[in-house]
């Protein structure tokens, strides 16, 4: 990964992901963790602040990026809760079957290339009674929007670390073997509607 990977991509995405309107999304969802968690794609540690330390053992925090790994300092040092980082990508999680209460996916499943196999790992060692927790942007429920999304997506990866604008969220995390219960969905104040159709809710294992 060259300059632009780990210097500048990690700065335009702890800006972008911590815009006021996405830190009230995730307010909806990072509180509800509990347990041994499991946070995939950690990035700059934006989340840390809302986690509730009376509720949560520790954050196994999953994160392939250096510079997002350096950029998380600040929060690191911050932290309510104790975090263990995991170094390795999505899709190879190198945790025990059945080992953790909460799994906490935030706009983390747009970047995975293989994101049907790392559904695969996180419902490995996800516990029986445990639960998916996931906030994430996705494919649109406009035609018109959708099209744009279809047609930026192959340039827009490039430029945005392998973030796809189209994928169909709550459509991916049903097909690997979870069950959602709780789904709400909208459009992001202040956010480009290619990029702003969110997603956030609560899954099990099926």
């Amino acid at each position: 990964m060259g300059f632009y990977d780990n210097k500048i991509l990690p700065v335009i995405i702890d800006k972008a992901c911590s815009m006021s309107t996405i830190m009230t999304l995730r307010e909806k969802v990072v509180p509800l963790a509990s347990g041994v968690v499991l946070e995939v794609g950690m990035g700059s540690g934006i989340n840390l602040a809302l986690y509730k330390p009376d509720i949560v053992d520790f954050v196994w925090g999953l994160e392939p990026s250096i510079g997002m790994r350096k950029k998380a300092q600040r929060n690191l040092d911050n932290s309510p809760v104790e975090v263990k980082w995991l170094d390795l990508p999505g899709e190879a999680i190198p945790l025990e079957d059945e080992s953790v209460d909460t799994v906490l996916l935030t706009y983390t499943l747009c970047t995975i290339p293989d994101w049907q196999a790392a559904l695969a790992q996180m419902h490995r060692v996800l516990k029986p009674s445990g639960k998916l927790l996931f906030c994430e942007h996705g494919l649109a429920d406009s035609h018109a929007v959708q099209h744009w999304q279809n047609k930026i997506t192959p340039v827009w990866k490039k430029l945005a670390g392998g973030c796809h604008l189209n994928r169909p969220i709550a459509e991916s995390i049903a097909s690997c073997g979870f069950t959602i219960n709780k789904l709400d969905t909208c459009y992001a104040d202040g956010v480009p509607k290619i990029a702003g159709y969110m997603y956030y809710g609560e899954a099990v294992k099926s």
